[in-house]
């Protein structure tokens, strides 16, 4: 297969043109779906899913996870909500919040680098510790008098565009990730590191300390998360962003990011965050329950992590089939 069609048939390049068709059929058969405020609530709503997965990308690329992240965002949602309650400036409390996270992905990074345990292991224990924290500081108490700037800045539209007003930064963020893992040596660095761990130390990269920037990292963008999450939808509860950290991972995965480490593009990673998030948007607008869209989320997860790897056993094998009926070196012509 010529290798400029191998390219184009790469698992994000496959992953966009889906999206493309999805927003294509969306615009033509969903009633709804085109109207500017439908369009604001969806970049909207997939902004949280968006926001984690710009460091999310990173840790898969190196071959860890982190399943805590929903859970710090709803502990830096309910720290918020308490604060605010107690008379304190939202702009010494988001600060505060951010800290908070950087805490929590301390801790995640510290088990898994020094005490050498398995981020899925680690990761679900916070997830239900820092939850848990989460309840004990807020109750069942929602907050929901943030200062209006606040909130129309985190829900509210360019003028009378569908554009939100929190994209622009978003868009400046994901400048920034793009950077970072496709065009340093510290980007780089996360690839050999996800191939091969053990390479990567012969190699001279300091394997230990990327992966701990990288929990911290994840757990600054998921108390940001919890931030505009609580603005976005006017509420801070210690439930906030439950389940988002499936949305996350299965968006990640979709997008081509290689569970096992060493493979993947930021650009497909947002594409999957964006095609489950239209896909989501357009299955509300069809009436379709709660409970099946969960249903198809966990479906995708599960093609997102089969599709690649049949993939790459198809490619091998094909290989394979070349090499077996390539004629030895002695029988080829001369050149």
């Amino acid at each position: 297969m010529p290798d400029s069609l191998t390219r184009a048939i790469r698992w994000d390049t496959v992953v966009g043109a889906l999206l493309l068709v999805l927003l294509l059929l969306s615009f033509s058969f969903v009633d709804g779906f085109g109207n500017a405020l439908n369009l604001s609530f969806l970049i909207g709503n997939t902004l949280p899913i968006a926001l984690i997965a710009l460091p999310m990308t990173l840790l898969v690329v190196a071959g860890e996870i982190d399943l805590s992240v929903a859970s710090t965002a709803g502990l830096s949602g309910a720290v918020m909500g308490k604060l605010w309650n107690e008379g304190m400036a939202i702009e010494t409390i988001i600060p505060l919040c951010l800290l908070l996270g950087l805490v929590c992905g301390l801790v995640n990074g510290l088990l898994v680098t020094r005490l050498g345990l398995p981020s899925l292991a680690v990761t679900i224990g916070t997830l239900a510790a820092y939850r848990g924290i989460a309840q004990i500081v807020l109750g069942s108490d929602a907050v929901t008098d943030f200062p209006t700037q606040y909130l129309d800045f985190a829900a509210g539209r360019i003028g009378n565009t569908f554009v939100p007003q929190a994209f622009p930064a978003f868009l400046v963020l994901l400048a920034v990730a793009v950077v970072v893992l496709h065009a340093t040596p510290f980007g780089r660095s996360l690839f050999a590191v996800g191939a091969s761990e053990e390479a990567a130390r012969f190699a001279g990269i300091r394997v230990k300390r990327a992966k701990l920037t990288l929990f911290l990292a994840t757990g600054l963008m998921a108390s940001l998360t919890g931030v505009f999450w609580a603005l976005h939808y006017a509420s801070a509860r210690y439930d906030n962003a439950t389940g988002l950290e499936l949305s996350v991972v299965a968006a990640v995965l979709l997008g081509g990011v290689d569970f096992d480490g060493g493979k993947g593009t930021l650009g497909g990673a947002i594409a999957g965050v964006f095609l489950l998030g239209a896909l989501q948007n357009v299955m509300s607008l069809l009436n379709v329950s709660a409970q099946s869209q969960i249903v198809v989320t966990g479906v995708l997860l599960v093609v997102s992590v089969l599709g690649p790897r049949v993939g790459r056993q198809i490619s091998v094998a094909r290989a394979a089939r070349r090499a077996v009926s390539a004629p030895p070196p002695s029988l080829r012509s001369p050149s």
